[in-house]
């Protein structure tokens, strides 16, 4: 049978126009991919890390004089000798963080990649080595998933054609407004995603106009966060975003290396911002600012293994979870298993004698409701012994009642020597519901329960 051209052109036109129209969104499914790996690292390295100044912003307003011996000294002195990027990859995975960022051009311009583009990139430095190839194939090799930071703004190409340097100050720092930026910033982008195999995510710090969708035409499973989504950086927002969304902190006081008057967050303070993120359906994006010599430097380290200790045990509340539409009560935080099976109460404490180890606490969960069949516990610890403790009920009990779901635990989980681990603890409740208007009182109000010692 024959079909009349007129008939196949009208099946194939709409298919035809389909294709051509350009992306102009990230893929719902990857969005949904992004949201499961929760936690990632942020890596801000640079040419001016030498000096420990903040990453590329201190050209803008500079005089003549600094800008020229900016672009023309700090390379000579970029030489990250100990520079082992399976050691970040490690200490990453490790930590429970599931992909990374880094910073393949900043807003000075400089790259971190072999490009033919500018002279002003890692191979013409004292290390002379594709430094983002390097941490590409090395997160890769740990099953992490890779991203780019890239700065549409470049202040080494407007120092180059005589822009002001600055950011968003002038018509011409806008690369919609100016021809040559975008050829340019496009040129860069094709290095990239077309050089460097499949990557994972583009974070785009600047106007994103021509280039997200330019981006998508080499490489559609693209997510891109910044210049797409919500990503506020040292704060979190006061309630829950339509997701998704990002959090970028920093561990110290600044994004790039920064040798003295950095003071830095907590252990506690890191896990506790992670599960704030979390409940309020964001993502964690935790940056490190690598030495001069190729290291991170060992604050930043000692955090990351305070955090994969925590994470240890508690990795499966960080992925794959979704916020409640009530995200806490009190001192407790709430997220949920993506399928609904299963709720995350996430205990947060004051320090190590605020619920001490071997201590048993009552809590009432207004907002929960269950059933005989219901089921707590609590994530790394299987409620039946506390070491050096004979004969002792360590045992999670759960009851449903007219106030609100009520669970008795012990917190045994020893992680310090003293016993003196701060940190949030984490409940697994199954077989539980939850309720919107709660029942009129507050999280962790005692209570005594049959059974419970």
């Amino acid at each position: 049978m024959r079909i009349a051209p007129s008939l196949l052109l009208a099946v194939l036109l709409p298919i035809a126009t389909a294709a051509q129209q350009p992306q102009t969104d990230n893929r719902p499914a990857r969005v949904d991919w992004f949201q499961d790996l929760a936690f990632g690292m942020f890596i801000h390295w640079n040419v001016d890390v030498s000096l420990g100044a903040v990453i590329s912003h201190s050209l803008s307003g500079s005089s003549p004089d600094y800008a020229e011996r900016y672009f023309r000294e700090l390379p000579k002195a970029f030489d990250p000798y100990r520079f082992d990027p399976s050691r970040w990859a490690r200490l990453a995975k490790l930590a429970g963080m599931r992909y990374v960022v880094l910073t393949a051009k900043h807003h000075a311009g400089f790259c971190m990649w072999d490009t033919r583009t500018t002279p002003f990139n890692v191979m013409n430095t004292p290390y002379g080595k594709d430094v983002l190839r390097m941490v590409l194939d090395a997160f890769r090799k740990e099953g992490i998933a890779t991203g780019l930071y890239f700065s549409p703004e470049d202040f080494d190409y407007f120092h180059r054609n005589n822009i002001p340097i600055g950011r968003l100050q002038h018509p011409m720092h806008y690369p919609a407004n100016n021809p040559g930026l975008m050829a340019y910033d496009k040129a860069q982008l094709k290095e990239l995603l077309t050089q460097y195999g499949k990557i994972d995510i583009l974070f785009i710090d600047g106007p994103g106009d021509g280039l997200r969708e330019y981006a998508w035409s080499l490489q559609p499973d693209l997510v891109i966060t910044r210049d797409l989504m919500k990503t506020p950086e040292q704060t979190t927002p006061d309630k829950p975003l339509p997701r998704p969304w990002e959090a970028c902190y920093t561990m110290g006081t600044d994004w790039g290396y920064k040798p003295t008057n950095d003071p830095h967050k907590t252990g506690t303070r890191i896990i506790d911002m992670l599960i704030e993120i979390r409940a309020k359906g964001g993502n964690f994006l935790l940056n490190v600012g690598p030495k001069p010599d190729g290291e991170i430097q060992i604050e930043q380290e000692a955090l990351l293994r305070e955090v994969a200790l925590w994470n240890f045990a508690n990795a499966e509340a960080v992925h794959r979870v979704k916020p409640l539409p009530v995200i806490r009560e009190g001192n407790v935080w709430y997220t949920q298993s993506n399928d609904g099976g299963t709720i995350y109460a996430y205990v947060t404490r004051t320090g190590p004698d605020d619920w001490r180890y071997g201590e048993r606490r009552q809590f009432v969960l207004t907002h929960l409701q269950g059933d005989s069949s219901t089921e707590v516990s609590i994530l790394g610890f299987d409620g039946k012994l506390v070491e050096y403790r004979k004969d002792f009920d360590a045992k999670a009990y759960v009851e449903s009642t007219r106030i609100g779901l009520v669970v008795s635990a012990v917190n045994g989980q020893r992680f310090y020597t003293d016993n003196r681990w701060p940190n949030a603890v984490v409940l697994r409740i199954r077989k539980a519901r939850f309720r919107e208007e709660g029942f009129g009182r507050g999280a962790g109000t005692r209570s005594r329960m049959d059974g419970a010692k």
